[in-house]
């Protein structure tokens, strides 16, 4: 059996697909539906089972499962950078996270789990997934709730055993659910379908002008294929980046999405909101060289390819 926890969401749904294409269906989808629409992610897919969140971690727990665990995708956690509840987001992302490690362990299964470039913080530091784990300062919440779980992983020597994954900004189908984390493509196309014009922050940092503040955008498809690569791979662990190590804009990304619409771009710049504006990011970009040192040789899908194809081929624009 193979266990995708956040399986109905958009990382998650994309992992089942994969598997299926392999002719695999012996799949435990663990998710919670509450959000409008989620449970489409999961029409065409084929897995042998669905489980409510909280059942699961009360079955793993009273280690209830008796077949026979090939490998975990941990993928399910609260994903909102704008969640503030420390202690929601300590017993979602971190508490849980551990229990499905000693679980996994327990099991002699295969585990992958999502940490995230928000451990990184303001990119100070850099972003090296070769660095010291100590050191990183995340700027929110959610960052840091992912950055306890990798620090528990080293300090108890699961790295040696497990797959953390450090996404940056993914974009790509089956994001609808995700509500204002959807990706800048997402909602740049729902603002062209209503009014013809994007709006995007202002720059408040005198070393960018308006929309070109940068990040490393990264195609939902390549992150699959990197995280299939790791299954494939079990004799390679640690934490690693996923992203493409080439750092793009915003206006980049804009007109990439007003060009898959046949569109001439129109972008609006507004001022940043205050709260916003201390802890936000103006470059992010990851460093590839430990992802391609582990033998992973794919070219990554630059953002006009994978924009045309998430809008051309996934959204309705017509």
């Amino acid at each position: 059996m193979y266990i995708v926890t956040g399986g109905a969401g958009f990382i998650g749904c994309w992992i089942v697909s994969e598997l299926n294409k392999r002719g695999i269906k012996d799949i435990l989808i663990v998710d919670r539906l509450r959000k409008a629409g989620k449970y489409r992610n999961l029409i065409g897919l084929e897995f042998e089972d669905f489980i409510d969140k909280t059942d699961f971690l009360t079955k793993i727990q009273g280690d209830h499962f008796s077949f026979k665990v090939k490998a975990v995708f941990h993928m399910g956690a609260c994903s909102s950078t704008t969640e503030f509840n420390a202690d929601y987001l300590m017993r979602n992302n971190y508490q849980y996270s551990k229990d499905v490690a000693l679980w996994s362990k327990s099991k002699d299964a295969r585990l992958i789990y999502a940490s995230s470039a928000a451990t990184y913080g303001d990119g100070k530091q850099g972003y090296s997934d070769q660095s010291e784990i100590l050191g990183l300062k995340p700027l929110n919440p959610y960052g840091y709730s992912k950055y306890v779980f990798d620090l528990w992983a080293h300090k108890n020597g699961f790295l040696n055993e497990i797959v953390g994954l450090k996404f940056f900004n993914v974009y790509g189908p089956n994001e609808a659910h995700k509500g204002d984390m959807r990706s800048v493509v997402k909602k740049a196309h729902e603002q062209i379908l209503d009014k013809e014009e994007v709006s995007l922050f202002k720059s408040h940092n005198e070393h960018y002008k308006d929309g070109d503040q940068l990040r490393d955008f990264i195609y939902v498809k390549d992150v699959i294929d990197i995280i299939l690569f790791f299954l494939d791979h079990p004799e390679i662990n640690g934490i690693y980046n996923v992203g493409t190590g080439q750092a793009r804009s915003f206006n980049d990304l804009v007109k990439a999405t007003f060009l898959a619409m046949d569109k001439k771009p129109n972008i609006n710049f507004i001022d940043m909101p205050l709260e916003l504006r201390p802890k936000y990011q103006y470059f992010t970009q990851a460093d590839t060289n430990k992802l391609r040192g582990s033998g992973y040789v794919a070219d990554f899908t630059s953002i006009e390819a994978g924009v045309a194809d998430y809008v051309k081929n996934y959204l309705s624009y017509t």
